[in-house]
């Protein structure tokens, strides 16, 4: 069974989340965006065993902790997508754009593809590529658990901006209303920032992408 702890972290209260399989221990990191002391406490009071980092896409606010991280635990990094690789080579102007001390540079050791798996312990989640926010943005999803990570696809009442270099409007609102809506009105999701929320409520109220399924 998933289980999972959120752990808002730097001034952009980015939503880093530990997930883990009760059953092995084993656990791994989501978008560390920085306060890695913040991130290595949680994992010491929980009690996991983490074993890699995942990111959903490449702005700063989600990958700025991934690489000190990972480096202090010698952990693997996958994801995001491909389409994502000129933001990860792009941390420098990305500090200097939100007007943050300089994130270190981040390489991921597995580019994932939509309908590509992920293990921890005996969870599997599936990857969802959701294009929009930036091109190479996915989402996680656990099929047993009806639970998805979601980055900054959707929020509760609203959606992810789409004003940063190669973000789409377009792309973004079919990622939601044709890959995550048919996952399931009663699918809980994780967002990048903020509360949590299904997608049948945001399906239903969400002003940005409300109606039915079609």
């Amino acid at each position: 069974m998933l289980r999972f702890k959120i752990i808002p972290v730097t001034l952009f209260q980015q939503n880093c989340t530990l997930l883990w399989c009760d059953e092995t221990g084993h656990a791994a990191v989501v978008d560390p965006g920085g306060e890695t002391t913040r991130v290595l406490t949680a994992i010491r009071e929980v009690g996991v065993e983490p074993i890699k980092i995942l990111l959903t896409h490449g702005h700063l606010d989600h990958v700025g902790g991934a690489t000190e991280l990972a480096e202090r635990l010698d952990l693997p990094i996958e994801g995001p997508h491909r389409g994502d690789d000129f933001l990860l080579k792009s941390l420098s102007v990305q500090s200097q754009m939100f007007g943050v001390p300089e994130v270190r540079s981040v390489s991921t050791g597995r580019w994932l593809e939509g309908g590509d798996s992920v293990r921890v312990g005996a969870l599997e989640l599936r990857v969802v590529h959701c294009p929009g926010h930036s091109p190479g943005h996915i989402v996680f999803f656990d099929e047993i658990a009806r639970l998805a990570q979601v980055g900054d696809v959707l929020f509760r009442g609203s959606i992810g901006r789409t004003d940063l270099p190669r973000g789409n409007h377009q792309d973004l609102l079919d990622s939601i209303r044709q890959r995550l809506f048919p996952l399931g009105d009663g699918v809980r999701f994780i967002p990048g920032h903020g509360p949590m929320s299904s997608f049948g409520n945001e399906r239903r109220s969400n002003p940005f992408v409300r109606g039915p399924l079609v």
